[in-house]
């Protein structure tokens, strides 16, 4: 009975290693190694300062969170590049004295993407979220740190499951 034990337990293990490595994030990096990701310019008609490194540095904490790729700057397996295009407070809904009762603040992104290593996954996408919030709240301090955190969360997982995701 104990050897039982031990040679299925040394099957399981070829099967999950032999199959390659596995990631619970579904990412499929194939050969690649490295990645980098360029400065994303922001376009946007209506520009907040700092959103462009703000937002660059979250796609690059999501992609080394969820895959041993390393960053490094130049001649990556994996490249990343765009342009933030679309920075927009709108309202969603009024009141009775004719002013917002919710706004929604929405971000869009232009990504470009290479794989070096397979280029028929490369492409170019867009990408939008957004985030709403009170008509009585500005768009500053903790209010503008949630809505970021939110749309750059559902943003940069988009990104990474358009480039990487074997699902």
């Amino acid at each position: 009975m104990k050897q039982f034990k031990y040679i299925l337990l040394l099957l399981i293990s070829f099967t999950i290693f032999g199959c390659g490595a596995y990631s619970f994030t579904g990412a499929d990096i194939g050969t690649a190694k490295t990645f980098q990701v360029n400065y994303f310019k922001n376009t946007a008609n209506l520009i907040d300062p700092g959103l462009d490194l703000d937002f660059t540095r979250a796609l690059q904490d999501l992609i080394q969170d969820q895959t041993s790729l390393s960053l490094v700057n130049s001649s990556a397996d994996l490249v990343y590049e765009g342009d933030i295009t679309n920075y927009r407070i709108s309202p969603t809904t009024a009141t009775a004295n004719s002013t917002a009762a919710q706004n929604r603040l929405t971000i869009g992104v232009k990504v470009r993407f290479y794989n070096k290593k397979d280029s028929e996954k490369d492409f170019e996408k867009s990408f939008s979220f957004f985030y709403d919030y009170t008509g009585s709240e500005l768009l500053s301090g903790t209010t503008k740190a949630l809505a970021y955190e939110e749309i750059f969360e559902r943003l940069t997982q988009d990104i990474f499951n358009a480039s990487l995701a074997n699902w």
